[in-house]
């Protein structure tokens, strides 16, 4: 086991370090010149030259992705040209919003897909089943911000049970911050929940035969309890894989859903940073949206040798 997590951690280093690179390859490439953006054409050069050397883009690119790498690793985050306060304090202004969105839309999309993968799976071939699949195929093609614009015109404009957009902040109370998040989060679930209940009928049906149902069916045992005690935990293995890669479309989503919804998220920050040519809060954004990705994948997979230790000796 031991083994495995070192690899596991190599692995994980190295993903972020990759994808350090690439984000800031990726930027520095842009055409454009940041300090010309922010003076204006009209700027003297010597105004040009001095706000380059304070943004240091006047040095070697090599020098300034290890100046940026070393200011990360000692939790410097630099500041943003367009705010000019650190980037560190816009994130953790903006995290407020999006991390409560993606947890809350990760965890409506598992409690929705997994008794409905279940229910399908039991039902195989059935009017149930029937029914659920046709409901996962029209919620997979349905694109979340679409979601998103109906529920507003339905139970925002229409019904006036949820605000149409914006967020109160947590201050103003827990409830009303919870109240905004609500519809926002039920468009991101729920094309997520339609792929979802589709991998866990998948994995059910997958187990379905197996010889330790069959003697369980055999000793009697009633079949809700072969299934939620002994079929559903062997089915967790690729319903948590799953969740693990649509925590990335689910980060992917919050981009579009807190413009949809005016939410002051990461997603609206990156729009805004991208639209002002503030490169570092940019590089800073995107490199922490990977970085999350690549760690919930690694949880995904130490959880997932937690849950089943012959994945360990799998790749030993």
């Amino acid at each position: 086991m031991r083994a495995f997590l070192l690899r596991r951690l190599a692995t994980l280093v190295a993903a972020l370090l990759v994808a350090s690179l690439v984000v800031f390859v990726v930027l520095q490439i842009l055409p454009g010149d940041p300090a010309l953006v922010i003076l204006g054409p009209d700027a003297q050069p010597d105004t040009l030259t001095a706000l380059r050397h304070q943004l240091g883009i006047d040095l070697p690119v090599w020098l300034r992705y290890l100046h940026w790498i070393g200011s990360l690793l000692s939790g410097d985050f630099g500041r943003s040209t367009a705010y000019d306060i650190p980037v560190s304090d816009l994130i953790l202004q903006r995290m407020a919003v999006t991390l409560p969105l993606a947890v809350m839309a990760m965890a409506l999309a598992g409690v929705l897909a997994v008794p409905l993968g279940v229910a399908a799976a039991v039902r195989k071939a059935r009017l149930a089943d029937v029914g659920i699949m046709g409901l996962t195929q029209i919620g997979v093609a349905l694109p979340d911000f679409w979601v998103g614009l109906l529920l507003i015109l339905v139970l925002a404009v229409h019904a006036a049970w949820f605000p149409a957009g914006g967020f109160p902040g947590w201050w103003h109370g827990a409830g009303a911050a919870f109240r905004a998040l609500i519809l926002p989060t039920v468009a991101l679930a729920l094309p997520q929940a339609a792929i979802l209940t589709r991998v866990a009928r998948g994995a059910m049906l997958d187990i379905g035969s197996r010889d330790y149902l069959r003697t369980a069916r055999a000793k009697g045992q009633r079949e809700r309890r072969i299934v939620w005690r002994h079929a559903v935990p062997n089915a967790l293995g690729p319903i948590i894989t799953m969740m693990g890669l649509q925590f990335s479309f689910l980060l992917a989503g919050t981009i579009i859903i807190e413009n949809v919804f005016a939410l002051p998220g990461l997603g609206a920050l990156l729009f805004q940073a991208i639209a002002q040519r503030d490169l570092v809060v940019v590089q800073d954004l995107v490199l922490l949206f990977a970085g999350i990705v690549i760690i919930v994948n690694a949880a995904v997979d130490l959880l997932n040798a937690a849950i089943d230790p012959r994945l360990v000796e799998a790749t030993a």
